[in-house]
């Protein structure tokens, strides 16, 4: 079976016509470097948390980081 190729994505061959018949997919490496950075902030947060509280906190904040990097960065940036 050959791949459709439309750009950097292609379509999944695997996958019955009906069930997704324009499933398509791409190969990223986005998800990894989200993961990375989550447990590098968690390992942060957690790190630097002086209660449970600011435990739970800093969970929360390893969820959301790539918000506080965009926000520095466009602090930065004087936008």
């Amino acid at each position: 079976m050959e791949n459709e190729t439309s750009g950097q994505c292609t379509k999944n061959p695997y996958w019955s016509n009906w069930r997704m018949k324009e499933h398509a997919y791409c190969h990223g490496s986005g998800g990894a470097l989200y993961v990375l950075g989550f447990i590098g902030a968690l390992v942060y947060y957690l790190t630097t948390a002086t209660s449970l509280l600011a435990g739970v906190l800093g969970f929360l904040k390893a969820l959301v980081w790539p918000a506080f990097l965009v926000y520095g960065v466009l602090k930065f940036l004087g936008m």
